[in-house]
């Protein structure tokens, strides 16, 4: 069983499954894994007979406190003031600076095959005065609230101080007040110039009702709240919510304490990590979710956030890296085991189940995919680069039968995606010119075991016709063994004489791309081409 299916199998009743995203700035691809996992969870409810709703929502009025997004006149008018109620900085449209990021984001979400049931947007909610209960709680019990914080999390507030954040009637910043007082129905609050670090409060006070929409709860409270006015059941949240003392600590304890109900079942999950640092929205570390998913398509992306357990790191660095075409190999070996073909490796249990939650479509055929003919990756990376070759043509020629309707679309949505790579990430060992015209000069390098390599692979090649990148492959290394030539300088001697240097793509996969004649002409040309001319080994 997947851990979804796990998980599936341990809760009974409906079901309902949350997760929320304040929309600081540009999303990166790392934040994708949240409703991922959130969108398996609840396909995995569904397919155990699990009445599931699924939420997705927008924390828009916690305070602007990412400086480095805005302009430098915008800082001081900006910092601290709800998202909901900063300026769209694209000028494209949109209500507010968190309607365009979080706008961006959740467009990423149907492309993934993820369909919440609703979308809501805190700055709708509060208004309507739905937190407004939760937050006369939170008033009333804010020497509780306080005890909570100083015993879960060692976080020690003043007696006076209340757990609510005004928006300031004056500056409408919300992020620079401090609520001292209340009296069951106004609260006194100060916006102080001082309050933070990364935002100044013009130094309005002054008794103001909290309720619709004038203020707002603080995060672990919003949290629990949300658990409550929502009826969440499941919620996934990060490592760095979920460590001891932390955020769910606390909204754990402020739920069944404050708000007197079980908060939810917590699936924590790991980070996506580039170089072994978490990806970071307000360091501008990671990839644009919407980027990276105009270049890996899909199933491909949901594969990456779906291959280890939740609980596991995933490390990816697509820039300058063979990680785009490692993941879609590791997806068709998931693909082949899941149809019942040999694989090579080790494959972990529940191979069969990711690959199924991998598909987009929650009600594909999985055996039917799972037996679908997919290119290598790799192969197509280089298939697009050579002039004249017909893709379509050479894949069909490889399958040996006609693509059905889902194999070409399989194959264009990968020649794009390969297409998208090179341009965007691929390192430059990817990038290839065979050079057709003449044997490269640098193959004037070329040493007398190399040439007795080539003459070798030649002869293997005119013999034995490999076809596809792992014949050749197994063919190259079998003609570097019998010729006595380290793996490494018979790879180096290939590239030599197809690229002009000594490092490229993978070479089966190279060769096998090219017009079989012309590749054992050019082995044959480039080994008579060395200082002393060598023939076939004896």
């Amino acid at each position: 069983m997947d851990w979804a299916d796990e998980l599936a199998a341990r809760v009974s009743g409906p079901q309902v499954v949350n997760d929320s995203k304040t929309p600081s700035g540009t999303v990166h691809v790392g934040s994708l894994r949240g409703p991922v996992i959130l969108d398996v969870i609840a396909r995995a409810l569904r397919a155990n007979g699990l009445e599931t709703t699924l939420l997705y929502g927008v924390d828009d009025l916690d305070p602007m406190d990412a400086q480095a997004l805005l302009t430098p006149d915008a800082i001081d008018r900006e910092m601290g003031r709800p998202l909901a109620h900063v300026p769209d900085p694209a000028g494209d449209c949109h209500s507010s600076y968190a309607r365009h990021f979080a706008g961006v984001f959740i467009d990423v979400f149907a492309g993934l095959g993820i369909h919440p049931d609703r979308y809501y947007w805190m700055s709708d909610i509060y208004p309507t005065g739905a937190m407004d209960p939760y937050i006369r709680l939170a008033l009333d019990r804010a020497a509780l609230v306080r005890e909570i914080y100083r015993r879960v999390a060692n976080v020690q507030h003043p007696d006076t101080w209340h757990p609510v954040g005004v928006i300031c009637p004056t500056c409408g910043k919300v992020g620079t007040t401090i609520v001292t007082d209340w009296d069951g129905e106004r609260v006194h609050f100060e916006c102080r110039p001082d309050l933070v670090a990364w935002a100044h409060g013009c130094g309005a006070s002054g008794w103001i009702s909290p309720f619709g929409g004038a203020a707002k709860l603080p995060w672990n409270l919003e949290w629990a709240a949300q658990w409550s006015l929502f009826g969440v059941t499941i919620e996934p949240g990060g490592k760095d919510l979920s460590t001891a003392g932390g955020s769910r600590d606390r909204s754990d304890a402020i739920a069944r304490e404050v708000f007197e109900r079980e908060p939810p079942l917590n699936v924590p999950y790991e980070f996506l990590n580039i170089g072994g640092k978490k990806m970071s929205t307000s360091k501008g570390r990671g990839a644009a979710a919407h980027t990276i998913a105009e270049v890996i398509p899909p199933e491909q992306l949901r594969f990456l956030f779906l291959r280890p357990r939740p609980n596991q790191a995933i490390e990816f660095d697509p820039e300058g890296t063979d990680a785009v075409p490692r993941l879609f190999d590791e997806f068709d070996r998931f693909a082949a085991a899941t149809a019942g073909r040999e694989v090579k490796g080790e494959i972990p249990p529940g191979y069969a189940a990711t690959f199924r939650y991998a598909l987009l479509d929650p009600n594909a055929d999985a055996a039917a995919e799972a037996w679908a003919f997919r290119p290598a990756f790799a192969h197509l990376a280089m298939l697009v680069q050579i002039p004249g070759v017909d893709v379509t043509a050479r894949v069909t020629e490889e399958k040996g039968e006609p693509l059905t309707e889902r194999e070409a679309a399989v194959l264009a949505e990968r020649v794009a995606a390969a297409r998208a790579w090179l341009e965007a990430y691929a390192p430059d060992r990817a990038r290839l010119a065979v050079r057709h015209e003449a044997l490269p000069a640098e193959a004037a390098s070329l040493e007398a075991d190399q040439c007795a390599f080539l003459t070798a692979l030649a002869d293997a090649a005119a013999t034995e016709a490999p076809s596809g990148g792992d014949a050749w492959q197994s063919t190259i290394f079998a003609a570097a063994t019998v010729s006595g030539v380290p793996a490494g300088r018979a790879f180096a001697a290939l590239y030599l004489a197809f690229l002009g240097r000594t490092n490229g793509p993978r070479a089966g996969w190279l060769l096998a791309s090219l017009d079989p004649s012309f590749v054992v002409g050019r082995l044959r040309e480039a080994a008579a081409a060395c200082p002393a001319a060598v023939g076939s080994p004896s």
